[in-house]
């Protein structure tokens, strides 16, 4: 089993980035967000707790997270590898998952960072809020709160997988094709 973070503040292009990586390598999307807005458009109350915390800009709590994670898992047991999309977000997010693998003979193989200004983050999430009816991409201020609070939690994240030697660093900026060949490049060097 093979096993990719995709890594980046909101409005990297790491959804964009997912959906080729999962065409070119088989691998099964893990999105975290994606699992939360289907809780929310259920309007479960999961979802329901989720979309506070989301419409704060803020995270949604770590062992929410983790039970879901583990669940698309267990779901999953003859997939070939995983694209984790926006988790782990936390280093005990991350600790967790190194458990959680380990437990199923696997690990973290690489992570992906994508690195992008926050004035870019900005501008395509507000315009990612003109068509998506996400509520946490129409206003600025919470999309910079968002951007603070990847900044002052996640970036732990590359620092712990670091550590591992396991953190590529990509340009996030430019056309989708030329970020999705330096990614392809770094997973095919491993």
């Amino acid at each position: 089993m093979f096993n990719i973070i995709l890594f980046g503040p909101p409005g990297s292009g790491k959804g964009t980035q997912s959906e080729n990586l999962i065409r070119k390598y088989g691998l099964k999307h893990l999105s975290t967000g994606d699992l939360l807005r289907s809780e929310i458009s259920r309007q479960t109350p999961l979802g329901t707790e989720a979309k506070n915390f989301m419409d704060k800009g803020q995270l949604v709590p770590d062992e929410v997270v983790i039970g879901m994670i583990s669940s698309a898992l267990d779901t999953n047991p003859q997939a070939v590898g995983f694209l984790f999309d926006g988790f782990p977000r936390t280093e005990a997010q991350a600790e967790a998952l190194d458990k959680l693998l380990k437990l199923k003979n696997t690990e973290i193989h690489v992570v992906l960072a994508l690195q992008v200004s926050e004035g870019e983050l900005v501008k395509r999430l507000l315009g990612r809020g003109l068509t998506s009816g996400r509520s946490d991409d129409t206003n600025e201020e919470v999309i910079r709160a968002r951007i603070h609070e990847y900044n002052k939690k996640t970036s732990v994240v590359a620092d712990y997988y670091g550590r591992f030697d396991k953190v590529k660093k990509i340009e996030g900026e430019g056309s989708v094709d030329d970020i999705f060949t330096a990614l392809c490049k770094e997973i095919n060097l491993q």
